[in-house]
């Protein structure tokens, strides 16, 4: 699909006023199911289950749950203030989730207080704006690209990982729309197989051609000279330029360098914590090593087996030739001192 993009992409958080509605990303793509949200408790399960997962869609999500909770509590404060605390607790390493609700604690900070409408207004800006830097974002990413180029992407960073058309997959979208990109590899992305099931969901949704591999064959198509360009998210950036992402992107990023690949990162300023010095304070979540062997089809973790599951690594930034937010592209070194400006 060459002609003009829908940049405002496929919508995987609907919310009315009252009711949360998630598409339920453990069963694509076999499955279309939506997950109705009744309060912030269940929101709080659904990110840390990954229901919803991706750092803007989780920021997304908390803010419309930060509404769920004030009408639950009905101007208490005080468990307002609770809810968004376990609210916040439910995955560590995704900065946008932290940003989100404290934006909806400055909002209740008015004089309204605790007022649900008030908070369905900045909830529903804080979507809004992620779709147009989403839109942003492509446009920019995009024009860093040559002509007719390979690219290689790891884990799921569109619309079901945003609000809109995505981060590095909306750079891909409006890259294979300008006809700039030639060929589209997407990782398995291990053990959640995000790679397999939802960035491939989305490029067929989009009528992009894409091959998915095995987190084991990046090297040999970098040495083929098969990709130009490794485009991914981020999870959070700090100040100098480090990038917590889906593990695996370090990863990516070495074999890049050694190979003469460029290395994009695309992710919206509320990703960046310039709070943070580097990427060693970044608190890297770990989740139940019995999902490395579910992805295999093994319920129950064998006899005298053990794992070590981490969700994120840390890229250096010396090894991130370029980081693309909504205000526009940024070149090493990175100096962030306030979200998005270098």
């Amino acid at each position: 699909m060459r002609g003009e993009m829908e940049d405002s992409g496929f919508r995987a958080i609907e919310f009315d006023g009252h009711r949360l509605r998630l598409i339920d990303q453990r069963l694509l793509p076999a499955t279309e199911y939506w997950l109705e949200i009744p309060d912030a408790e269940a929101a709080a399960r659904a990110i840390r289950d990954l229901v919803v997962r991706g750092a803007p869609a989780i920021g997304i999500t908390a803010a419309y749950a930060a509404v769920l909770a004030a009408r639950e509590c009905r101007g208490d404060s005080g468990a307002w203030n609770d809810a968004l605390d376990r609210l916040e607790r439910a995955r560590p390493t995704a900065v946008n989730l932290s940003w989100a609700i404290a934006r909806m604690r400055r909002c209740a900070e008015g004089p309204g207080g605790v007022d649900p409408d008030a908070l369905l207004e900045e909830a529903r800006r804080i979507h809004a704006e992620d779709i147009e830097a989403n839109r942003a974002m492509a446009q920019a990413g995009a024009g860093m690209l040559g002509d007719s180029v390979g690219v290689l992407t790891h884990c799921n960073t569109g619309s079901l990982a945003t609000g809109g058309i995505g981060t590095a997959l909306g750079v891909i979208a409006e890259g294979w729309r300008r006809g700039r990109i030639s060929r589209v590899y997407a990782d398995e992305t291990r053990p959640w197989l995000q790679g397999s099931r939802l960035t491939a969901w989305e490029l067929a949704r989009l009528e992009i051609p894409f091959r998915v591999i095995v987190e084991g064959a990046a090297a040999s198509l970098m040495a083929a000279g098969a990709v130009d360009w490794v485009i991914t998210g981020a999870d959070r950036i700090t100040a100098n330029g480090d990038v917590a992402n889906k593990i695996g992107t370090c990863m990516l990023a070495v074999l890049a360098r050694h190979f003469g690949v460029r290395m994009m990162v695309v992710a919206p300023s509320s990703t960046v914590d310039p709070n943070l010095p580097s990427g060693a304070s970044i608190d890297i979540e770990e989740r139940d090593p019995a999902e490395i062997w579910r992805a295999a089809g093994i319920e129950k973790v064998p006899a005298g087996f053990d794992s070590y599951n981490p969700v994120f690594d840390v890229t250096p930034g010396h090894l991130v030739d370029c980081i693309v937010t909504e205000q526009g592209v940024h070149s090493p070194p990175y100096r962030f001192t306030v979200p998005g400006a270098a």
